[in-house]
């Protein structure tokens, strides 16, 4: 298990024509809550306006992937991020979640239009998902801000 956080890249400097749509999976909201209000930080303090930025909401880890990619074939974003929180439980149904999204959001990003930054956390406890949002393993959903940023502005001259 790797327990070095990343330094944050230098970015473009002005950010305030950037567009972020952030989607949120409802289920483990606890969990979930914390990783978008981590991101919407994150970008606030980077000059992302807040009228810029798009935060849906939808029932789980797997539909996550529907909205992103419908975010994406709208072209409405310059960055996607989403987030989820998929806790192990005795049966093989974390193993498919955990696929489903891992495969979908591949797909999307294989495109090579609109970066889609993958904030699933899957965890075998509730308490690895609190670890990840502000506790030892930093704070995943600032995290995927940065990345949103920094992949959102990599190709600009």
């Amino acid at each position: 298990m790797s327990t070095h956080i990343p330094a944050p890249v230098a970015t473009a400097s002005d950010l305030s024509g950037l567009r972020v749509a952030i989607i949120t999976a409802r289920w483990n909201a606890h969990i979930t809550d914390e990783l978008l209000a981590g991101a919407l930080a994150e970008l606030a303090a980077a000059g992302v306006p807040e009228a810029n930025i798009t935060s849906l909401r939808v029932p789980g880890a797997v539909e996550l992937v529907n909205a992103a990619a419908h975010i994406v074939e709208r072209g409405s974003a310059d960055a996607v991020i989403v987030f989820g929180c998929v806790v192990r439980g005795d049966t093989p149904h974390f193993d498919y979640v955990c696929q489903s999204v891992t495969q979908g959001v591949t797909a999307l990003n294989s495109r090579g239009t609109t970066p889609v930054i993958f904030g699933l956390l899957t965890v075998n406890t509730e308490k690895q998902a609190f670890e990840r949002i502000g506790g030892p393993h930093g704070h995943k959903g600032r995290e995927a801000a940065q990345a949103a940023i920094e992949m959102a502005t990599l190709w600009n001259d």
